[in-house]
């Protein structure tokens, strides 16, 4: 597989980063990916990304605990009744614990497989490294070479601040 061509702009600070950010989204330069240290939020409403994984999780959370329940009417009431004490056999308040846990259970896995799906980040697949040094201390713009003004990037790059502008 061939690898893409990058430009790479390195920041030590969070600050000058959001800054760039907000110049590039005023120049209409759309940045491929950021990599930092720790999340910052600015930048995702700046080039605005949205997560649907939490939409996701509403509708497995819907889907687990409507299952269960069913599974659980369908095994306790209507394929083997059992009268025990006198009790009804529809004892729908005795199903709640179960329903919350295995909802839960439910919408963990299926939202860590859906994120594992959409992410790519399969067991043995080689990653694609742009520059270690993100996840240490420093502060990573990337551009797709194909279709960006280099010369525009770069300079917009070393006005905000970046350290270091490079190929890739």
């Amino acid at each position: 597989m061939e690898k893409q061509a990058y430009i790479v702009g390195v920041y030590d600070d969070e600050e000058p980063l959001i800054e760039a950010a907000r110049k590039f989204k005023d120049e209409g330069i759309k940045i491929q990916e950021v990599y930092t240290p720790y999340p910052i939020h600015e930048i995702f409403e700046i080039q605005n990304v949205k997560s649907r994984l939490s939409i996701a999780a509403y509708i497995y959370g819907w889907i687990g605990g409507l299952s269960i329940l069913a599974f659980m009417q369908y095994a306790a009431v209507l394929s083997w009744p059992l009268n025990y004490g006198g009790k009804p056999e529809n004892s729908f308040p005795s199903f709640i614990l179960v329903t919350l846990v295995f909802t839960i259970l439910f919408v963990t896995i299926m939202s860590l497989t859906t994120f594992i799906g959409r992410a790519q980040i399969f067991p043995g697949k080689t990653i694609d490294i742009i520059d270690p040094r993100s996840t240490d201390d420093k502060f990573i713009f990337v551009f797709p070479k194909e279709g960006t003004d280099r010369q525009k990037v770069e300079s917009l790059l070393k006005s905000t601040g970046a350290v270091e502008v490079y190929d890739r």
